[in-house]
Formats: C-alpha cells, sequence, structure tokens
C-alpha cells in the first residue's frame, strides 16, 4: 500500500514540533491564554480586575504575610458562578479586610490592633473595636436593630432580611477565629494602593491578548482583501491602492495611532481599533506580492480556462498557498500589537481605570525602579510583557521555517 501523502498543514505541523524554540513559545502563550480566559477562578483576588487592594499594606515585598479580620458588608452580595468570572468578570468581595496585627476579645466586641508597614518610634498603636456579630454577619443598621448582649451572654441581632437572631458570645467568637481571622499570602507583594501584584499581573493578561487578537483580525481582514484585489487585478486597482499603502505607510505607525486614538477618544475599545486600522499595511503589501507571483501559474490559468469565477479562483486556489505567510506576519504583528497597547496604556490613551493594563502598571510604579527593594513593582508588568512578546517571536519564526518548503528538516 503506497504510503499516505502528508498536507502541506501537516508537514508544517510535524517541522514545528520538532523546533523546541518554537514549542516553548507556543507552550507558554497557551499557559497566558489559558490565565486569561479562567480569570478570576484562579486568582488570588477574584475582585473585579483584582481591584480589592489596602492603602495599609501599599508596596509589600514578595514572600509578605498580613493577618486580616474579614468583616461582613451589610449589604446582600450576589455570588457569582464560575461562568461569571470567566475573562474579565469578577466577585465582589463579600467581606471588607482590615489588616491587623493582633486581636483579643472583650465581651461582645473584638478588638484589633491595625497593621502598620512601618511605625514611628512612640508612635501609639491604632486600635479598631467591631461588634462580634457585625463581624460575622449583614446586621441591619436601624434604630432600635443595634446587637445587644443579654444577662445569659447571648447576643441578639437582627439581620438585613428583618430576621431576629440571638447566638452566644462563645459560638460568635469561635465561628470568628476559624473563619473570619485569615491570612493572606503575596507572592509577589503589593502595589502602591495595596493590591495583590500577581492578581494584577494576571488580570492585565486579558486585556494584551484581546488587543492582540482583534487587533490582528481587522488587520487581516483589511490587508488580505486589499492585497487580494491589488495583486489578483492588477491595473488601475493595483495603482489606486497601492497609493493608498504607500500613504499609510509613510506615516509613523505610533503617531497614527495616537492620533486615531484621540479621535475616537480614549479607551480599551478604542485601542484595538486604532491599531488594527494601522498595521495591515506590512499584511496588504506580502499579499499583493504573493499573489502576483502565483496568479501567473499554469493551474490559475487553467482554472480561468475552466471558467471558474475570480472569487474562487482567489480563495480557493491562491489563498491556501499564501496561508503560511499570512500565520507568520500575523504572529509578528500579534507582538508588535501588546507593545503599542503597552506603550498606551503608560501614556494614559489606552486601557482606563479600573481596567488592568501591563503598561498602566508600569506607569503607575515607574518612580520605584530605581529603589533596589521597590523595583519588582514596574519589572514584573514589565517583565510579562518582554517574555510574552518573546513567545509570539520565536513562535513566528518557528512557523516561518516549518511553512518553508525549501528548508530541509
Amino acid at each position: 500500500m503506497a504510503k499516505q501523502t502528508q498536507t502541506l498543514y501537516q508537514q508544517s505541523w510535524q517541522k514545528l514540533k520538532k523546533n523546541k524554540a518554537a514549542m516553548l513559545g507556543l507552550w507558554f502563550i497557551l499557559v497566558v491564554v489559558i490565565v486569561a480566559i479562567l480569570g478570576a477562578n484562579i486568582r488570588p483576588d477574584d475582585s473585579p480586575y483584582a481591584n480589592n487592594g489596602n492603602p495599609a499594606i501599599a508596596r509589600m515585598k514578595t514572600g509578605s504575610k498580613v493577618l486580616f479580620l474579614a468583616v461582613r458588608k451589610n449589604k446582600e452580595v450576589e455570588k457569582k458562578s464560575f461562568w461569571d468570572k470567566l475573562f474579565f468578570g469578577g466577585q465582589e468581595p463579600f467581606t471588607i479586610d482590615i489588616p491587623i496585627s493582633n486581636y483579643r476579645f472583650e465581651k461582645d466586641k473584638i478588638i484589633v490592633d491595625l497593621f502598620t508597614a512601618s511605625r514611628w518610634k512612640n508612635q501609639k498603636q491604632q486600635t479598631k473595636s467591631v461588634h462580634i456579630a457585625d463581624v460575622i454577619y449583614p446586621l441591619l443598621k436601624q434604630k432600635g436593630k443595634e446587637p445587644f448582649l443579654t444577662k445569659d451572654s447571648l447576643v441578639v441581632f437582627t439581620t438585613i432580611d428583618h430576621k431576629e437572631h440571638k447566638e452566644s458570645v462563645q459560638t460568635l467568637r469561635k465561628k470568628i477565629k476559624e473563619n473570619n481571622i485569615v491570612e493572606k499570602k503575596y507572592i509577589l507583594g503589593t502595589d502602591v494602593q495595596g493590591r495583590d501584584l500577581l492578581s494584577r499581573v494576571m488580570a492585565g493578561a486579558i486585556v494584551s491578548l484581546l488587543v492582540g487578537f482583534i487587533a490582528v483580525f481587522i488587520s487581516l481582514i483589511i490587508g488580505v482583501v486589499l492585497g487580494s484585489l491589488a495583486g489578483y487585478y492588477r491595473g488601475w486597482v493595483d495603482a489606486v491602492i497601492m497609493w493608498f499603502i504607500n500613504v499609510v505607510w509613510s506615516i509613523p505607525t505610533l503617531l497614527l495611532v495616537i492620533a486615531v486614538t484621540l479621535l475616537l477618544g480614549k479607551g480599551f475599545t478604542t485601542v484595538f481599533f486604532a491599531v488594527g486600522l494601522t498595521m495591515w499595511v506590512e499584511l496588504a503589501r506580502v499579499v499583493r506580492g504573493q499573489i502576483l507571483s502565483i496568479r501567473e501559474k499554469e493551474y490559475i490559468e487553467a482554472a480561468k480556462a475552466l471558467g471558474f469565477s475570480n472569487f474562487r479562483i482567489i480563495t480557493r486556489h491562491i489563498f491556501p498557498n499564501i496561508i503560511g505567510s499570512i500565520i507568520v506576519i500575523s504572529a509578528a504583528n500579534f507582538a508588535a500589537a501588546i507593545l503599542i497597547e503597552a506603550g498606551l496604556s503608560f501614556l494614559g490613551i489606552g486601557a482606563q481605570i479600573p481596567m488592568v493594563s501591563w503598561g498602566t502598571m508600569i506607569e503607575q510604579h515607574k518612580s520605584f525602579i530605581t529603589h533596589p527593594d521597590k523595583a519588582f513593582l514596574a519589572l514584573v508588568p514589565g517583565l510579562s510583557i518582554i517574555l510574552l512578546v518573546f513567545a509570539f517571536m520565536l513562535l513566528g519564526n518557528g512557523l516561518r521555517d516549518s511553512f518553508d518548503t525549501q528548508s530541509k528538516e
């Protein structure tokens, strides 16, 4: 039996799998994609945009541990499902977390020593008193509804559902010790607003990937269509399209992106349109050049002789032969889109608060870059950008080699 001939894509995949650098880049990209998709489900801080912070624990070092008293909010908080916490989703915290250094109980109150990262000599320790029922339950704060302690050491209180409860002081204290005194570890420390830096970096991944994906998708539509029309029809169609391409090509990319962004307004949705509308030029030029060489082949002439439509010839006979070049350029454009988005966010015209962007994180912490013990605040998001762009470049180089039919395995 004759050995089945592999298609171009199968051959390319086999060659790509042997390229260790490209596969390393691919696996890193897949990990970032999974982190971005799962969103708040896997972040230490599962709040929307990982925005749950406390100024008292700002700029904590990597690996820091902080003790918290988790006080239940006096309102109804909807519990989000797994699907609600994907991508940009998140869970509004059920509690207000108060950083503490110590605690003690006095009758129906819990007295906590508030945490301070550094205290001046002879500075008085600040304390806070919270009713033990208020720590665990969402209380109804109305006149005449305040919790009170009976002679039998029972705490009487009313929750926001207007139901009256009675519990012993010992039971409430035990619940607080078991469920409301929690210790959190900040693997990468905290930022200037006391937010978990690791969670912020994870939340920023979706912005970079989504901007890259949509920008590349927009550039693919414009670049492939215009490049195909110019290369296939030639003549005045080619002249008009090439004139337009050269005009756009002559304008600096970043300047054009900033102009489009300022025209359409600041914001995340504007960024990927601005980036996508400016990075199609190179793709259009490559597609045009590829089609100019392919349209003279014998099988294209045969397709015309058989009466096939121009649309079918382009999509069924020409396009499959240039898909390799398109994929390689798209990988490079993806990396470029990530860099441009980070640059725009750094300048303040990209993703806006409360949305997280690696570029915005660098801008917020750029002043700490010269402080050895605080430099990680800017270096971590910067390193994230470098690694993701490097991964796309490795993958792009691997795709280029795998689609090269002249190269030897």
